[in-house]
């Protein structure tokens, strides 16, 4: 237990973010023909000390694909009393920044089964290439996630958790639902924003572009993303 939170509090190990780089070479992409993704935050109080940063790391990542005009994104948060938002299908950048930089957190627990069921039956109507979710706790069953994302998994709808912060409850919690939809965990702090910036810029060009979008994407960039580029050739 000791070795684990220690772990916890530095952040993205290698491995973690090699098994991450992994399953996004995994991720069914849309072949260059355009795709759906859900980017999904937990908008509670206790993520208000890093919400700026969250604001400024969605906006980078959405610029990266800007260029492809293929990407279209649905902002989904939860905070508050049973709060739930989800935006219109959106293909304009601006649009969908101006929508991320109005949240504001308000306290209140987890919905992200809430959420899980959400994109369930979204990529029912239509189908969903990916869905990244930023949060910092769980407050609900757990094995209740697991069955949504057990059902995510059978679907094909991979969903990216990226932890803030070193909760061991909710980094369990966070590592099942990947596993079991198809998807991948990674934590960051303070320290890896850089790293989570190119690696939702990834999720995000292959999910819009494919391989070969990944590909020119990745010229120049961290050893981490020239991983997953090689991976995806293979």
């Amino acid at each position: 237990m000791g070795d684990e939170r220690k772990s916890l509090q530095r952040g993205s190990s290698r491995q973690e973010i090699d098994q991450f780089l992994h399953q996004v070479a995994k991720t069914p992409s849309s072949g260059g023909t355009g795709g759906r993704l859900v980017f999904a935050l937990d908008a509670t109080a206790s993520r208000e000390p890093t919400w700026d940063q969250a604001c400024q790391l969605q906006s980078e990542m959405f610029e990266q694909t800007r260029s492809l005009g293929g990407l279209a994104v649905q902002l989904c948060y939860y905070r508050g009393f049973r709060e739930f938002f989800a935006s219109e299908w959106l293909r304009d950048t601006d649009r969908l920044l101006r929508q991320m930089n109005g949240v504001r957190c308000l306290g209140g627990h987890t919905q992200i089964g809430r959420l899980l069921s959400h994109v369930r039956d979204e990529t029912r109507r239509q189908r969903l290439q990916a869905v990244v979710f930023i949060g910092d706790c769980v407050e609900e069953n757990v094995d209740d996630l697991c069955q949504l994302a057990g059902e995510l998994g059978l679907l094909s709808v991979p969903v990216f958790i990226f932890q803030e912060g070193n909760d061991l409850v909710a980094a369990r919690a966070f590592k099942q639902i990947s596993r079991l939809s198809g998807g991948a965990y990674c934590r960051f702090d303070q320290h890896s924003a850089q790293l989570l910036k190119e690696l939702l810029g990834a999720v995000a060009v292959y999910a819009s572009g494919g391989r070969k979008a990944l590909e020119h994407f990745s010229r120049g960039r961290s050893e981490e993303v020239l991983r997953l580029t090689r991976q995806l050739r293979h």
